[in-house]
């Protein structure tokens, strides 16, 4: 199970684990001897799921593997391969920056007063002000450049909120890791592992959001004559075209490599995945599901995104234009990845979730941590958190089919941490398949929208979903004649 510890305060869940619960089997038999060929098709395998709990170990230290997606064919008998996430990276052995020694977490939870704070970092900027006459001229010119008010209202209100959250975070937290030592699941003393993290090479995930955009030179489709779904068979080529006009569905009991662009991408048993931009929804709309639970990570406009373009973001006005209600069922359970910034928070709950007629319900809380069980970035930082929110929802529609379902529905807690070693991968999420199962029926329709990576039994969509599918992200574990 990804999940490693339950306790009151929320999980303590494996990442690394989930991604492999599926175990990614390439099972063939061959006729030919000593030839080589592309295999299709990845069997699921459910004896990976007793040692789920802990990271599997990197076929990088067992010896020489063949390369991404090739099976050897021998006379006579069947080799079956079977791919694992490569544990690296998720080797966050050592916080990005150390905390002080009094702010780390086993040094309890001091109190902090939010005017002393201000105070403090005023007090700062006028000592900076006093010795700036000393300085160089480039020092002084870089002084004036400064702004005059240390805090600016949207990180008052940052502040504000973090002083509310930040002793459930970190009691919830020590708790959580204290059960995650206990169990070795974390480890005090961590040796970082044999890094390969150089190794993946620049064409991983590139080019599928170009690709989106090309899409929209293509003809138009008649969608009358054309067919809402692309099936997934023993064929690993996929037309673009057919990718980007319609879902694609593995609807088998084992996994697929498709091959797009030249590239190879694992596509997990029972999933389903459409790769467009938001001006390409339509395909989605006609796949005809109504969804039980939507998750929604949306690309957040902010100024470090703008000066980085590592990603495109949308305005708060497109995300506003996602065709929530026509895809949720009734009571349907909406949650949306929110960043620190108090202007994204007040807007999910404010504007967001009402124009969509959804009520909000609690915000839980993801907290990064370590190999060892510390906080990756200092909790009480004034720039980045070692935190990031989640905001849970539900749609209100007909108040017959509401009051239909309500017997189905579960009440969801006002507030809950999960707490997770991150990828170092940029917003690679950690699944909510796991917590959320506690709080949702089984077999229920779930839908992540801006997705980068797929999740047997749900469908999936945005412009990169398929990153963190790359068949280069996976290793082979190990060989069985």
């Amino acid at each position: 199970m990804s999940v490693v510890h339950r306790l009151t305060a929320g999980w303590l869940v494996d990442h690394l684990a989930f991604i492999n619960q599926c175990g990614y089997e390439i099972c063939h038999s061959f006729a030919y001897h000593g030839s080589v060929t592309l295999n299709a098709s990845v069997t699921s395998t459910e004896d990976y799921h007793d040692t789920s709990t802990f990271p599997a170990t990197s076929s990088s230290r067992d010896g020489l593997i063949p390369g991404g997606g090739d099976a050897i064919e021998r006379e006579g008998k069947t080799e079956k391969m079977r791919y694992v996430f490569r544990e690296e990276f998720f080797d966050i052995s050592k916080p990005h920056i150390a905390a002080a020694p009094e702010e780390q977490l086993w040094q309890g939870c001091p109190e902090v007063n939010l005017t002393e704070v201000k105070a403090n970092s005023n007090r700062e900027e006028h000592q900076e002000g006093t010795t700036s006459g000393v300085r160089d001229s480039v020092a002084s010119a870089r002084k004036k450049r400064k702004r005059k008010c240390i805090f600016n209202q949207g990180e008052l209100d940052a502040l504000e909120y973090h002083s509310k959250v930040r002793k459930l975070i970190w009691e919830g937290t020590l708790h959580l890791v204290q059960e995650g030592l206990k169990s070795g699941f974390l480890h005090r003393t961590t040796v970082e592992l044999s890094c390969r993290k150089d190794v993946v090479p620049g064409h991983v995930g590139c080019g599928l959001a170009e690709l989106c955009e090309m899409a929209k030179q293509f003809p138009a489709v008649n969608e009358s004559d054309h067919q809402a779904v692309h099936v997934l068979d023993d064929e690993t080529s996929i037309p673009e075209q057919d990718l980007l006009s319609c879902v694609t569905e593995n609807s088998s009991d084992c996994a697929k490599i498709v091959v797009l662009m030249g590239q190879k991408y694992l596509v997990p048993p029972k999933s389903s995945f459409l790769l467009s931009d938001i001006s390409c929804l339509q395909p989605l709309l006609n796949y005809k599901k109504k969804y039980d639970v939507i998750v929604i990570d949306p690309p957040w406009e902010n100024k470090s995104v703008k000066r980085s373009n590592r990603y495109s973001h949308l305005s708060s006005w497109q995300i506003k234009q996602i065709p929530v209600p026509a895809l949720a069922a009734p009571n349907c359970l909406v949650v949306t990845w929110v960043t620190n910034r108090q202007k994204h928070l007040q807007f999910v709950k404010d504007e967001l979730y009402p124009h969509w007629c959804v009520k909000t319900l609690a915000e839980w809380h993801w907290v990064k941590i370590t190999r060892a069980g510390e906080f990756v970035l200092p909790l009480d930082s004034l720039h980045k958190k070692p935190y990031e929110v989640l905001v849970l929802g539900r749609v209100q529609g007909d108040i017959k089919e509401t009051l239909r379902k309500s017997e189905d529905v579960l009440p969801i807690p006002e507030h809950k941490l999960i707490v997770s070693i991150p990828c170092s991968l940029h917003s690679h999420k950690p699944p909510l398949t796991a917590v959320l199962a506690e709080f949702i029926k089984p077999d229920v329709e779930c839908l992540e929208l801006f997705a980068r990576n797929l999740q047997p039994g749900w469908t999936s969509w945005g412009n990169e979903v398929l990153k963190f599918q790359h068949i280069d992200y996976f290793t082979l574990l190990h060989n069985e004649n």
